[in-house]
């Protein structure tokens, strides 16, 4: 049975450090395109989509696993991220999902 401290393994640390930077360039992007209260953002909306792409493939090469979740430390008690499996359907490609619960 994995211990409820697992999520705390310093190898994780890339992981969660590549989680917050997603997390932080997904709210620039809703303070860009919705006008949101908060620091102006340094990038176009353009760019920071780009941004989250790369950083999304980034997390998921870090992933030790897929459609499963992975505790990581994030700043105030466990937090999971994981990738999921979408099919392809007649308009997109087979991918994994990135989602992150904070």
């Amino acid at each position: 049975m994995a211990s409820n401290l697992d999520y705390l393994n310093p190898a994780l640390i890339p992981l969660e450090e590549k989680v917050n930077t997603y997390l932080e360039t997904e709210k620039a992007l809703r303070r860009a395109t919705q006008g949101l209260a908060g620091p102006p953002p340094t990038q176009s909306p353009d760019q920071l989509r780009q941004s989250l792409d790369r950083l999304e493939q980034e997390i998921l090469a870090l992933l030790p696993t897929r459609n499963e979740w992975v505790k990581v430390d994030l700043g105030y008690g466990p937090s999971r991220v994981g990738a999921w499996h979408v099919p392809a359907t007649a308009a997109t490609p087979e991918r994994y999902e990135l989602r992150v619960v904070h």
